[in-house]
């Protein structure tokens, strides 16, 4: 078993794994007696992430698509197990994965965990369900759900970041979005000298400021960088790497983050800029949700814009590139395969799940990116408010994108820079230099792991 794998089923999960799954990597599904048609009472359990006041609309739309999958399936009922995103990712799921037992449906990350998942035999291959359906090639990617050529998962929908910005604050004060990095960092310099803070900071959980310092890093190395620190191309300890990490401090030495940040938990950070005390928020496209009617930001519908990280002079590379993927989605427990009830039902809401209708209501009433293939005659039809059509805009313009991170580099290496070196960086309680050595240093070891 590789490195890579220990990295995301550590220690005693690890064990766990190998223990249920009696050193096959493949979990036992239940005997059935049951039929498809048969109608006899079964139960399934869908993990989902859509909690908090935020996701109602998110939750909404998987609650009718679980009633349209009760209907269609004789016998079947769900029951519905919300948990906090970051908890089931690197908590839950991966328990759940190393004792042999996760879910039947569940909320699942793509590359890398999909791909790690797989090769242990703990999900569901679905290539024959879509080849079914007939919407195998309806996805714009599945490459982040796909091992050795099969699918795994189905990415639920899209995303980007950007600097959502306070427009009304832009118009009272006679500024526009900045078009180079020059004019970006004045903006920040004249808002707080204002007296207001230029951007939220909510850095407790590092996967938030990391989102900012991933473009600062692709700005000035090039937005195929990550990629390279796998194959020892380039290195963390790259001057224009380096840099990066400098700019993103001093940012942070200049109090352009809301101060205590490293206290603020993500939510914090939401309710910086909707309450007006923070003008800029880094984030990624799915916060537009946020500016909807019956949501916590709906009194700044109307006074809210999205513009892409300028282009820094000297950068590497595409200075357009923005982060973005289709790496949330589902996955499902290769369980299934033995029970012909539950494979019914996972063709049952992969069909009520991903299709036309559905992403539609995602991207209207949620506001996440299409992860399917849609005629952009209807799209342009559906999409009806202000800041959706600015984000789509600002996604068209951009020449290329790249992923997050996480979804490229080992898990080892996400956990230090994650959870120890942006945190040290942000506190003063490392440079930029420092923070680069030690995780090159862990990079060296994953890389070498699977050579």
């Amino acid at each position: 078993m590789s490195k890579g794998i220990k990295g995301l089923l550590t220690g005693v999960l690890l064990a766990g794994l190998l223990a249920g799954c009696g050193g096959a990597g493949k979990p036992e599904g239940p005997e059935s007696s049951g039929t498809p048609d048969s109608g006899e009472p079964f139960e399934m359990t869908i993990r989902h992430t859509q909690v908090g006041a935020d996701k109602q609309r998110r939750l909404a739309i998987l609650e009718d698509v679980v009633k349209q999958v009760e209907a269609d399936v004789p016998g079947l009922t769900f029951t519905l197990d919300g948990v906090d995103s970051d908890v089931n990712r690197k908590e839950k799921l991966r328990g759940e994965m190393a004792a042999g037992n996760p879910p039947d449906v569940f909320d699942l990350f793509g590359s890398p965990d999909s791909k790690v998942y797989a090769q242990e035999g703990m999900l569901l291959d679905l290539t024959p369900i879509l080849e079914e359906l007939g919407i195998r090639d309806s996805f714009t990617s599945l490459e982040p759900f796909t091992y050795e050529g099969k699918v795994y998962g189905l990415p639920l929908g899209g995303s980007g970041e950007g600097f959502f910005y306070n427009k009304a604050y832009f118009e009272e004060k006679g500024l526009k979005a900045p078009q180079t990095f020059a004019e970006f960092e004045q903006l920040l310099a004249d808002i707080k000298a204002d007296g207001k803070v230029p951007m939220a900071g909510a850095s407790k959980a590092g996967w938030v400021p990391l989102m900012l310092t991933n473009h600062l890093w692709s700005r000035y190395a090039g937005p195929d960088v990550t990629a390279k620190f796998t194959t020892g191309e380039a290195k963390w300890t790259d001057p224009k790497v380096v840099e990066a990490f400098a700019k993103h401090q001093e940012w942070v030495n200049k109090g352009y983050f809301k101060q205590g940040e490293l206290g603020f938990e993500y939510a914090e950070y939401t309710t910086q800029f909707t309450s007006g005390e923070a003008i800029l928020m880094y984030d990624g496209t799915w916060k537009s949700s946020v500016f909807k009617e019956g949501q916590s930001g709906e009194g700044m519908i109307g006074k809210v814009g999205f513009f892409n990280m300028p282009p820094v002079e000297g950068g590497t590379g595409d200075q357009t590139a923005l982060m973005r993927d289709v790496n949330n989605g589902y996955g499902f427990s290769a369980s299934a395969a033995e029970d012909p009830r539950k494979l019914e039902a996972v063709k049952s809401f992969i069909k009520h799940m991903f299709n036309e209708e559905m992403q539609l209501r995602g991207l209207v009433e949620d506001g996440v990116l299409p992860s399917m293939k849609l005629d952009e005659a209807v799209l342009k039809e559906n999409i009806t408010d202000d800041l959706m059509k600015e984000i789509v805009s600002v996604l068209n313009t951009a020449q290329s994108s790249f992923p997050a991170f996480d979804s490229l580099v080992q898990a080892d290496v996400t956990t230090e820079i994650s959870n120890i070196q942006i945190q040290k960086l942000i506190g003063g309680q490392s440079t930029a230099e420092q923070a680069a050595e030690q995780i090159q240093k862990v990079q060296d070891e994953a890389n070498a792991a699977v050579q």
